[in-house]
């Protein structure tokens, strides 16, 4: 009797990558397997398989950069429709949500690098800015953390009365600024500097640190503690 393990090659070739991981694993299939699943099958021409393969081969086999590509981008690729599409947006979403689920300890804040790691889930591959703030009790554990404001492709608004307002509210000892810079540019403008000196001097009145502003880029971050700017 032939093996079950051996019967995949008699599977359709859409078939193949499920096949591969009842058989042998989800570990075990490639990049390009794992989205053919997703879409289920290919074009006249190509199969899933090889459809998904071109898909990254675009994206320079780089899921942080397929992971920005929109629906309609998507579709630009003969033989994904909206459909097919959405599934692959919505399953690159879902891998980003749980980078985000709450972890059962509370970790600390201590340097600029831990409030980076700690924003990649709310921030990375963002196309357009928004502002967060991070609320730490006096330990520098987190107790909240909120999105303030959201703007354009290069600009952000962000009301200091706002932001204070939810340091008092959930009785923040310290708070660290976070903004993200889609186009990668790590130095801070003018306006940055204008808004972290205003939240620094109104907080301090309040009792309340301001720790430090993060720019967040997808490759990198400016701290301004580190910088010597508060």
């Amino acid at each position: 009797m032939e093996s079950t393990k051996n019967s995949i090659t008699s599977w359709a070739e859409e078939d193949r990558p499920r096949e591969k991981l009842l058989l042998q694993g989800r570990s075990s299939l490639t990049d390009s397997e794992i989205i053919a699943i997703l879409i289920g099958s290919g074009s006249s021409k190509k199969s899933a398989v090889e459809l998904s393969r071109e898909i990254l081969s675009f994206y320079d086999n780089d899921l942080n950069k397929l992971a920005k590509a929109s629906v309609k981008d998507l579709m630009r690729f003969k033989g994904i429709g909206e459909a097919k599409a959405i599934s692959i947006v919505a399953a690159l979403e879902l891998g980003r949500r749980r980078k985000n689920a709450e972890p059962l300890v509370r970790k600390q804040l201590l340097s600029p690098d831990d409030a980076y790691e700690f924003m990649k889930p709310f921030l990375l591959d963002l196309p357009h800015e928004e502002f967060w703030v991070i609320l730490l009790d006096a330990a520098a554990k987190p107790i909240k953390t909120q999105k303030v404001s959201s703007g354009g492709v290069s600009m952000v608004v962000a009301d200091p009365k706002l932001i204070l307002k939810i340091a008092l509210e959930n009785l923040a000892y310290s708070i660290v600024l976070v903004h993200n810079h889609p186009s990668g540019q790590l130095r801070p403008s003018k306006s940055d500097l204008n808004l972290t000196d205003k939240i620094k001097n109104a907080a301090k009145f309040m009792d309340i640190i301001l720790s430090d502003h993060i720019i967040f880029t997808d490759h990198g971050f400016y701290s301004f503690s580190t910088a010597n700017l508060l």
